[in-house]
């Protein structure tokens, strides 16, 4: 069995309010940095990739503000696609039935963490700056 890769601290549990902001993230998928949140729903915390369904655009509406009005569903700001927060599954708009791409997410000693993996890997550390002359 292949070593798993360390998880990496998202955010302060205490960052995320059930039906509230959610919070960015960089993940590496296929060799390019793309987007990726957390949010808090029914107790729970669930991640994805900040993408939408229909077309791999960004959802939130400003940074952070991934839940329509009422705190219930997740919205994509440019498509108007609703998607249960839990599972990720479109309910309504164009990819009805389609899903959100899925973190594994842990929340312990009231931190959120991420798990990456073969697909969703963690980004390369930015490189040292270098003293100028």
């Amino acid at each position: 069995m292949p070593d798993m890769p360390e998880q990496i601290r998202v955010c302060e549990s205490a960052a995320l309010e059930d039906g509230g902001l959610g919070v960015r993230f960089q993940v590496e998928v296929r060799g390019r940095l793309v987007s990726a949140f957390v949010v808090r729903y029914a107790g729970e915390v669930h991640g994805y990739l900040n993408q939408c369904a229909h077309v791999p655009m960004e959802m939130d509406w400003q940074e952070g503000q991934f839940f329509e009005s009422s705190g219930l569903y997740l919205m994509c700001a440019t498509h108007g696609a609703i998607y249960e927060p839990d599972t990720g599954r479109c309910v309504g708009g164009p990819c009805r039935g389609s899903h959100l791409s899925k973190l594994e997410i842990a929340e312990r000693d009231g931190a959120v963490w991420w798990q990456p993996d073969a697909l969703f890997r963690a980004p390369a550390p930015a490189p040292a700056p270098t003293p100028s002359a």
